[in-house]
């Protein structure tokens, strides 16, 4: 039976929490290889990531899940502060403490990203070539063509609403008062940073029924979407990748994947016909997860 560990590291002097998920038979003093893995934008570990971890671990993959600073269990304010810096310090530190342990063969450590973590581990990846595999599963890969893709789905109310979201929050920052708040998912006829159809049933689909849920961030990230663009790296990228692409994903453009995958030297991809929320759940997470392990025996398990 898989064992669960709890896990922490610190990062940036603040402390980020998680969850090791070892292998049945991980106190008989082996090296493993592992997975870190993070949520994607503004999310937390214990939406739907466990399910991943579970199976790796069942494979014999230690699988480390965290949490950001400011989300879940971690420390650090304001609250549900959604930085890709940050986010990418995150990462960073995350991995270099998995890579100190005992237990973990620092040789064979992976990295794991869904949506907006998809680029966090292709940029982190590509910043450090001692990365063993990379998971990069309906991934973020340029903000520039993301935001444009929101803009031109929700038109002038939509820019309306980001304009005022990121001004009026990076007003209050500047003269040290409290974030100003702006939701993470909404209906389609109100502003939210993700609005599209399929957005909100989605997201509430791969949240836990007793999870306490601030379905909001600071405002200051949509100054900060366009800006980051993990695909300008994905050349820098030297270890295998695989790629899971929906074809019917609103929130991440497609041909944003497809143009990501052609900048990855050595990537397998899989592509469904399903929205960018599928793949957590159902006929579609059977299909990833089956892929994703084939993957990663390939790349970690010798």
């Amino acid at each position: 039976m898989v064992q669960r560990i709890p896990f922490s590291f610190r990062s940036a002097g603040v402390t980020c929490r998680g969850e090791q998920y070892a292998p049945a038979d991980a106190a008989d003093g082996s090296e493993y290889p592992a997975v870190v893995m993070a949520h994607g934008f503004g999310g937390e570990r214990s939406w739907r990531l466990p399910a991943f971890a579970r199976r790796f671990a069942d494979r014999g993959i230690a699988t480390f899940v965290f949490d950001y600073r400011t989300f879940g269990d971690s420390d650090g304010t304001p609250r549900n502060l959604i930085s890709p810096r940050r986010h990418l310090e995150d990462w960073r530190a995350a991995l270099s403490s998995v890579r100190s342990r005992p237990d973990i063969d620092d040789e064979r450590v992976a990295l794991w990203g869904t949506s907006f973590s998809g680029g966090h581990a292709v940029a982190t990846a590509a910043r450090d070539p001692d990365v063993a595999a990379v998971v990069a599963q309906v991934p973020f890969s340029d903000g520039l063509a993301t935001a444009g893709d929101l803009i031109r789905r929700g038109g002038l109310s939509y820019a309306r609403g980001a304009l005022l979201g990121a001004i009026t929050d990076l007003a209050r920052a500047a003269v040290g008062r409290d974030p100003h708040y702006i939701q993470l998912v909404g209906d389609s006829n109100e502003f939210a940073v993700l609005n599209t159809p399929d957005a909100k049933p989605g997201f509430e689909s791969i949240v836990p029924a007793d999870a306490n849920v601030r379905n909001e961030c600071p405002g200051r990230i949509i100054a900060t979407v366009p800006f980051y663009r993990p695909i300008t790296a994905a050349t820098d990228v030297a270890c295998p990748a695989f790629v899971v692409e929906a074809a019917r994903d609103t929130i991440v453009p497609p041909w944003t994947v497809d143009r990501l995958v052609s900048k990855l030297d050595d990537v397998e991809r899989l592509r469904l016909p399903v929205g960018h929320f599928d793949v957590y759940r159902g006929d579609a997470f059977e299909r990833v997860i089956d892929r994703q392990l084939t993957f990663f025996e390939r790349t970690l398990v010798p």
